[in-house]
């Protein structure tokens, strides 16, 4: 078993970047969710409200986050933190600290999104600020994240994909690729759902350990096209998973794993990294 896709997602809700490699932290992969937009109201701000978001490219340099679209030119935002007040900010019911961008960000924004933006900006997350993560599903341990929904990294599997395709496709209904799910890690496996029954996953020689601690319960931003924004039908796929009732205690759509890590900070995830699963008993 091995994995397939390393993704991270900078700035929460833009487009993400695929990676080879890259290092794992508490908080998650390197740079994953550094960045937010939030509202005037300092609430955070993603394809939930504003689809459109999925248009926006980004790239990380030596030096800087880019922002990217096809209606305006590129913005640079360097990666050395910028100078200026903590602001408090929200996502869910967590409040967090962050530092505001520049308002050269928010003119981007309205720029390439038009009114829709309108007040948005962009804040990063205040390292020396812990967020941490919800407690019931930890096993008395603890864990924190960036501005990661609730957990510093997702799992996904290339057999629950083509589970849920098949479903989809029965019904008459267009398959849907890897990136609705956004998911950081992406495992070969061709079992569907089996990441539900693993505890944790370990690196074949001991480098890290993942446990998988949660299933991702999916929102609307699974029925978004990443890189249209369009969404092409409105139920879809959460229907078609709920249909499959993936997991029977609870009510709603799932796909993926929450994890945290457990051993290895600061090694080096890889594209083909081989893995080792411990399921729990059935």
């Amino acid at each position: 078993m091995q994995i397939t896709q390393l993704n991270i997602y900078p700035v929460k809700s833009l487009k993400g970047i695929s990676v080879t490699r890259s290092e794992l932290q508490e908080h998650g992969l390197a740079w994953d969710r550094r960045w937010m937009l939030v509202d005037t109201h300092q609430r955070f701000v993603t394809q939930r409200q504003l689809p459109a978001l999925a248009t926006i490219e980004v790239a990380l340099t030596d030096e800087s986050l880019v922002l990217s679209h096809p209606d305006v030119e590129p913005l640079s935002i360097p990666l050395a933190e910028p100078q200026g007040n903590l602001r408090l900010v929200s996502v869910w019911d967590d409040h967090c600290k962050a530092l505001p961008e520049g308002e050269n960000v928010t003119r981007w924004l309205e720029a390439a999104l038009g009114e829709q933006a309108q007040g948005l900006s962009l804040v990063r997350f205040a390292t020396e600020f812990t967020r941490a993560v919800e407690q019931d599903f930890l096993d008395g341990g603890s864990a924190h994240t960036y501005f990661a929904d609730g957990y510093p990294f997702l799992i996904a599997t290339t057999g629950s994909l083509d589970a849920l395709n098949q479903a989809l496709v029965a019904k008459g209904q267009a398959p849907v690729p890897m990136n609705r799910f956004r998911p950081n890690i992406v495992v070969e496996s061709n079992e569907a759902w089996a990441e539900d029954r693993w505890v944790t996953l370990n690196e074949q020689n001991g480098a890290f350990q993942l446990a998988l601690r949660k299933p991702c319960k999916r929102c609307k931003i699974t029925t978004i096209d990443q890189h249209t924004a369009v969404v092409p039908v409105p139920a879809e796929p959460l229907k078609t998973l709920v249909e499959l009732n993936t997991q029977p205690s609870l009510k709603g759509a799932y796909f993926g794993q929450n994890a945290t890590l457990t051993a290895g900070v600061g090694s080096v995830i890889r594209v083909g990294d081989r893995l080792l699963a411990a399921s729990r008993g059935v």
